[in-house]
């Protein structure tokens, strides 16, 4: 079996072999001194991990051409089941624009047969203490810790993030999975004593199976927002993962199971609008957790509430810096061209609006010069600060508001329309842009 062909079947199931050396953050020699803050800007969140990857694992590590594409499985009763899907959706390297995997639309089969699952698991799992529960837990960030170059790797390929932005996205999930190791003073209720020969008790109850569709832009960070909380306090959770990025959930479905998750507590299926709206019809799911854009958002929580369903929805989001003159020059740049550039701008909280008060409008042209040394390429390269977008549809989007900023008048003082990597000319790139502007489609 070729090298690209094992790597393709390590990337769904449990991997067991060597674990493969990985990329570094390339060196900053012969930068100056704001050049290389811009640039640690850019990967500040993984730089505060505190422990190594230590996982007997293989996964790629480079861009090359997988040449035997394996499908992603359903996650359904702790094992990774092979969808008997009609319809597939391409997922493919945005780097290269290669085909890393085909996502099946899972059928209505595998939809019922994964709520089943959790709904027989429930009663069993919700009478487990919240020791044990809790000990699950401690296992899972031990496991995370150790997988956390593999989770990373799998971001890298999939959605595209440099693999330093791709570690940082595991990170903040993992600080989700060690605040549920809390849960013994979190999940506690209260006794209020309202007379003399009164007292009021709250109790704090699990709701069932419930349910969390997540986005593609954080494809290990979003999914460790729901798993650990939704299943430690007791609840039967079903995860549908982004189609264009599942691998990551995928990966934390297996640690999960390793952890000592039983069976049925986490079931993961894949699709697009089909599975949203089974998940939003389905009587036995009674809560959903959303992150995605406003469109979508607002589809879930009406659709999802009239059902009768606790419906959580955070929406898209905008977010704009105010530079006034009494600011630290230095500090503000290397801020703005971390916020901005940082994901490729793929994040709700990127930095899409920057307003400049008084002298400080003198100072776009050192800002643009900061963002035109950062380097666009493949998120496994060493010298990657900033990889591409996640789709062609993406990348013309973006290319598209630029276009029309130049023609209602705006100055592009660092246009990225046509810039791309000699080794990657196929992928999706933008880069160097006067302002960011969110990619997705």
């Amino acid at each position: 079996m070729t090298m690209a062909a094992r790597r393709a079947v390590l990337r769904a199931v449990p991997a067991l072999s060597p674990r493969r050396a990985v990329p570094q953050i390339r060196s900053s020699f012969g930068m100056s001194p704001s050049q290389q803050v811009a640039r640690r800007r850019l990967h500040a969140t993984s730089q505060h991990l505190a422990a190594t990857s230590t996982a007997v694992a293989d996964y790629p590590t480079t861009h090359e051409k997988i040449q035997n594409v394996i499908d992603a499985h359903n996650f359904i009763d702790n094992e990774f089941v092979p969808s008997q899907a009609s319809t597939w959706i391409d997922l493919v390297d945005p780097a290269t624009n290669n085909l890393v995997t085909r996502v099946p639309q899972s059928t209505d089969e595998e939809l019922k047969a994964a709520v089943e699952s959790a709904e027989k698991a429930f009663p069993k799992w919700r009478a487990t203490s919240i020791m044990t529960r809790q000990q699950v837990m401690f296992k899972l960030a031990g496991l995370i810790r150790e997988n956390m170059d593999r989770l990373a790797a799998s971001i890298t390929l999939e959605q595209g993030k440099t693999f330093a932005d791709a570690k940082g996205d595991v990170l903040r999930g993992l600080q989700v999975v060690e605040t549920a190791c809390g849960i013994t003073t979190q999940l506690t209720g209260e006794v209020i004593e309202v007379a003399k020969d009164m007292e009021t008790r709250s109790y704090r109850e699990p709701l069932g199976v419930v349910a969390a569709i997540c986005p593609f832009n954080f494809p290990a960070m979003i999914p460790l927002w729901c798993v650990p909380l939704a299943t430690v306090t007791g609840n039967c959770l079903i995860l549908k993962p982004s189609e264009r990025d599942p691998g990551a959930a995928l990966i934390i479905a297996e640690l999960c199971k390793k952890a000592g998750l039983p069976d049925g507590v986490l079931n993961i299926v894949h699709g697009a609008a089909r599975t949203v709206d089974f998940i939003l019809d389905e009587p036995a799911i009674k809560a959903i957790s959303f992150v995605g854009s406003n469109r979508a958002g607002e589809y879930i929580w009406e659709r999802g509430s009239k059902n009768g369903k606790r419906v959580q929805a955070n929406l898209g989001a905008k977010n704009h810096a105010a530079v006034l003159p009494d600011c630290n020059k230095n500090h503000a740049l290397n801020s703005i061209a971390g916020a901005a550039f940082g994901a490729a701008g793929q994040r709700c909280m990127a930095l899409s609006t920057l307003v400049l008060i008084g002298e400080t409008k003198e100072w776009m042209p050192e800002l643009a010069e900061r963002a035109r040394n950062l380097k666009i390429n493949g998120g496994f390269e060493p010298d990657a600060d900033l990889g591409p977008l996640i789709s062609p549809e993406s990348k013309k989007r973006v290319e598209d508001l630029i276009q029309s900023a130049e023609e209602e008048g705006a100055t592009i003082l660092l246009d990225g329309r046509g810039q791309k990597p000699d080794k990657y000319p196929n992928g999706n790139w933008v880069s160097h842009r006067r302002s960011n502007v969110f990619g997705p489609s």
